[in-house]
């Protein structure tokens, strides 16, 4: 779904609500959490702000909070404190008597935005031409539920940050190449973690709808270009500028930075790696760190020990992510108490089933 399908469906905020006071926003979020007691279920990403993050029941990434929002049975109501991808898998993965709600439908991913439907259709024809029969869809979680679908529809799965490699190994048991969406960084740092050769992938530009380099016989991963336009700002600059004046400092980075910072920083992983990371390190060490301003902020407060800060000090937080604020969570909470619940997010039946099949491929693999 793009910028303008989701504003055309928006009911919006009343701009009253930018007025109140955020002691009195606080208090009222408190009130209606009570008194709608075990019905309402709040998951927060690891990227929301820290106002919005109070209220979360949970706090994970966004499969993690699929996942825990599918095993709550009680909920009828899912208030979920992401961006839409997030809230079309918990859709998803949830029960039919269940809602997910988007507090604001303008929380969006560029990166999940950067493959549409319509040009992976379009491309998945060029690329068959090309190749036969021989390749695999696999997405990133970070993507629609209409590319979720196409994948599990062709025998693909999902993967995650944490088990792309896993999950890549598996494709390779399935077909001799994997088309990877929609994340290049992602795809790539995966692919020579696993020790494939650079020149064994090729990436694939669906605005021109063509390769973009070398192809042939021993391609094994076409990449999508797309990239999340938080982490590619990250850059061998800022490492080199941390390395000058702090040499002792370690350096952590998100697998959706460039092969480039990855491949320079001293570790790199998922967003629960990074915190895990962060949990298991001396006190007194030195970080830092490539990944959402959020969550840094977030480590900084809870690792008061552990010196962390931005690995770009000009990074700002995910806008997108960021759409979720205080107003917005209190409008559809009391929205959902009053009997009138606004943004619900409800994936078609037929894109629903594929998605999930990509997304059961993933969790049964156990990875």
């Amino acid at each position: 779904m793009n910028v303008l399908d989701l504003l055309s469906k928006e009911q919006g905020m009343p701009e009253s609500f930018y007025s109140i006071p955020n002691e009195e926003l606080i208090q009222r979020a408190k009130d209606v959490k009570e008194r709608l007691g075990a019905s309402l279920y709040i998951p927060g990403h690891h990227y929301q702000k820290d106002e919005v993050i109070q209220f979360a029941d949970d706090s994970g990434d966004s499969l993690a909070l699929a996942k825990l929002s599918a095993k709550n049975k009680e909920a009828e109501y899912v208030v979920f404190c992401g961006v839409h991808f997030m809230a079309e898998t918990a859709d998803i993965l949830t029960d039919e008597h269940q809602k997910v709600i988007l507090p604001d439908l303008r929380a969006g991913c560029s990166m999940a935005d950067m493959a549409d439907i319509h040009q992976l259709e379009r491309a998945w024809g060029e690329l068959q031409a090309v190749f036969g029969d021989t390749i695999l869809p696999m997405t990133y979680v970070n993507s629609t539920a209409a590319i979720k679908a196409f994948c599990g529809k062709h025998g693909g799965a999902t993967v995650t940050s944490s088990n792309a490699d896993a999950m890549l190994e598996w494709a390779f048991t399935q077909k001799k190449r994997v088309l990877f969406l929609p994340d290049q960084h992602l795809g790539r740092n995966t692919g020579v973690k696993m020790g494939l050769p650079l020149s064994s992938m090729t990436i694939w530009n669906p605005i021109k709808n063509e390769f973009e380099g070398g192809y042939g016989e021993d391609t094994k991963v076409i990449l999508w270009k797309g990239h999340c336009s938080v982490h590619e700002k990250f850059t061998v600059e800022n490492i080199k500028e941390c390395r000058m004046e702090d040499p002792d400092i370690n350096i952590l980075v998100h697998p959706e930075c460039s092969l480039e910072v990855v491949e320079q920083a001293d570790f790199s992983g998922s967003t629960q790696y990074i915190i895990k990371k962060l949990e298991g390190a001396p006190a007194g060490s030195r970080w830092a760190i490539g990944t959402e301003m959020n969550l840094v902020n977030r480590l900084k407060q809870r690792f008061p020990d552990k010196p962390v800060q931005s690995l770009n000090p000009n990074m700002c937080p995910c806008l997108t992510m960021n759409r979720i604020d205080l107003p917005h969570l209190v409008w559809a909470l009391e929205q959902v108490e009053a009997g009138e619940p606004v943004n619900i997010i409800k994936v078609d039946e037929d894109i629903a089933r594929d998605a999930k099949l990509a997304l059961d491929r993933m969790l049964n693999q156990a990875v």
